[in-house]
């Protein structure tokens, strides 16, 4: 067992390594082990599974970064931007008559005999490029009261080790006993110290004294990038896709001897097929990661509140937004209701080309004039609201000139991202208010044409050169414009009529995280139709048909999908005729406006 002078927090690595030497000591094969965990993860996912645990890993931001210390643990929220491959590496190797391993770190602690020692043990571990969440919202993001705590944990601790270095040699080296006061980043030494130090001439490449200084972490990084290399082990492909967010804890590596590792190897052989070479260590830090979770919209709460979301609460909820969000359309109700609809859409299923569960809005009547007051109000609602936002100003310019869809950079070994390559349940409003007669060149064609099938199909085409990958991706889409968009095929197209100017009243803190509990619960919810249900809505279309013949199956998708949203939107499973009766209504005085 991992005794106390290990600690999880401050030296992750020490208690890797402590308990490989227990599992080799208990008679397991590390000839055999080929990169298979040996009991360090469980250690640290029952451990990280206590909330004020985790709660005590510093989280990776631009403000953070400077204050965390090297070969400590950290959390990482970001997109997996790309997939890089594989790196192979020596994972356990023999020191003597001792075996030792390298797995979650990039230098190795003792010399690694030379040659192709049959007691080197080559391992495998996946590379992810991960970027911050594209479109993050201000209230997504961590609190200033973390940053700021981080930050005056390192500066005590700073202090104290000049209170020290005025009774103490200039020896940075501290007994394994020692107890640093400050943040968990930087409680306890690593072990072995005093030993290390008779080792440090005679390695080629020691872990650096994680007792240093706190901006000792990347001495050339920019402080405005938060990309991370995060190496993954022990996890099935399948767990990890494109696109996906995750919040990564493991093992951040220090700069300054990755840097001269990858020297060393460019002299040995100008060759090398690195894939990380065109990401430099000192400007993009290196993560071991030790456990990870996808994330949800919820995980972006400030204050998640443990509660059912039982119909009597969502429906007060549900009315104090439909107030607001019809405060910010000028008090139009009707538009507000289709707002809140979209809010809750995402894609429930994928039956060929179509993409069950979407529904794209395209709010027609927006003048410039309009756009400038109600446009600019229901934008800085939805930032409110959901956590990944995004807008695009559309004019003939930009779609001549912007970049889309993700490229391939064969040159570079690496996916260049493109405006669309955008995280699971991100909003994007595209604003037609500003465009003109143009003529489009061929950027601008295929960039309307991606445009095009992100409404659609809810697919982006990813281009790698000699040929396109559709990739499935599931974005809230919002069109404003004067008519209807010729450019972007919406499922329901909704003219709106604002009455008043000015009429948003102040929202509380509190409000505004219960409303994002509630569409982030609601939107989770799973949903079935009864029997008895499925029968009366398939006379009323079948009615509708005999009506009006120029109905499409387009249309009865959007009612279904209305009447789904409709019922989620009280926190109800199944659909109930009242609100089948409600989406019906909200439908017909849709159809009123466009006549």
């Amino acid at each position: 067992m991992v005794g106390p002078q290990y600690d999880l927090l401050a030296n992750p690595l020490g208690v890797v390594r402590s308990t490989f030497d227990t599992a080799i000591a208990s008679g397991s094969d590390p000839t055999t082990l080929n990169g298979r965990d040996w009991g360090a993860i469980n250690l640290f996912r029952h451990f990280l599974s206590d909330q004020s645990q985790l709660s005590q890993v510093p989280l990776l931001t631009p403000a953070t970064i400077k204050y965390v210390k090297p070969n400590t643990l950290v959390r990482f929220r970001g997109m997996i931007q790309d997939m890089l491959g594989n790196e192979f590496y020596v994972g356990t190797f023999k020191d003597g008559s001792v075996w030792r391993t390298n797995k979650f770190s990039d230098i190795s602690q003792y010399p690694i005999p030379s040659g192709s020692s049959v007691d080197n043990q080559i391992w495998e571990r996946r590379l992810l490029y991960c970027v911050p969440i594209p479109g993050l919202s201000p209230w997504a993001e961590s609190t200033p009261e973390t940053d700021a705590n981080l930050s005056m944990d390192c500066t005590s601790d700073q202090r104290e080790k000049r209170r020290r270095g005025d009774d103490e040699s200039s020896d940075m080296h501290v007994e394994n006993d020692e107890v640093v006061e400050g943040s968990p980043n930087t409680k306890r030494m690593r072990e072995g110290e005093g030993e290390r130090s008779s080792l440090a001439s005679q390695s080629q490449g020691a872990v650096p004294d994680i007792a240093g200084s706190c901006t000792s972490l990347m001495s050339g990084l920019n402080g405005n990038s938060t990309s991370c290399i995060v190496k993954i082990y022990d996890t099935p492909e399948s767990e990890l896709r494109l696109n996906d967010i995750f919040e990564f804890v493991g093992i951040l590596t220090s700069d300054l001897e990755i840097q001269d590792d990858c020297e060393d190897r460019d002299l040995l052989n100008d060759f090398s097929e690195d894939p990380l070479h065109n990401f430099p260590p000192n400007k993009v830090p290196r993560l071991h990661c030790l456990i990870h979770r996808k994330l949800s919209i919820l995980d972006f709460l400030q204050h998640t509140p443990i509660i059912e979301p039982k119909p009597d609460l969502v429906k007060g909820i549900r009315e104090s937004l439909l107030k607001h969000l019809s405060a910010v359309l000028g008090n139009d109700d009707v538009a507000a209701h289709f707002m809140l609809l979209h809010l809750l859409s995402k894609v429930q299923a994928r039956v060929d080309a179509l993409a069950v569960g979407k529904f794209s809005v395209n709010f027609t009547c927006f003048s410039k004039e309009i756009a400038s007051i109600f446009g600019k109000q229901l934008n800085l609602a939805i930032k409110n609201l959901v956590p990944f936002t995004h807008c695009i100003p559309l004019t003939v310019e930009y779609l001549n000139t912007a970049s889309l869809a993700p490229k391939k950079n064969y040159d570079k070994n690496r996916l260049e991202t493109g405006v669309l390559q955008l995280a699971e349940g991100s909003h994007l409003i595209v604003d037609e208010t500003q465009l003109e007669a143009g003529t489009l060149n061929s950027v601008g064609v295929e960039n309307a044409s991606l445009l095009k099938n992100l409404m659609e199909m809810q697919k982006v085409d990813y281009d790698f050169k000699y040929y396109k990958m559709e990739m499935a991706t599931d974005v809230q889409l919002l069109v404003l414009s004067e008519g209807k968009s010729n450019i972007l095929p919406a499922d329901v197209i909704v003219p709106i009529r604002p009455s008043a100017t000015n009429c948003s009243e102040a929202v509380s803190a509190e409000t505004w995280e219960a409303w994002r509990w509630y569409l982030g619960t609601v939107r989770q919810l799973p949903h079935c139709m009864e029997s008895g249900m499925e029968k009366m809505v398939e006379s009323d279309l079948v009615d509708a048909i005999q009506a009006d013949r120029s109905l499409s199956i387009q249309d009865f998708s959007r009612w279904l999908t209305m009447g789904r949203l409709m019922s989620l939107s009280y926190g109800e499973t199944s659909m109930s005729l009242e609100h089948w009766q409600m989406a019906k209504e909200l439908e017909r005085l849709r159809r009123e406006r466009i006549k």
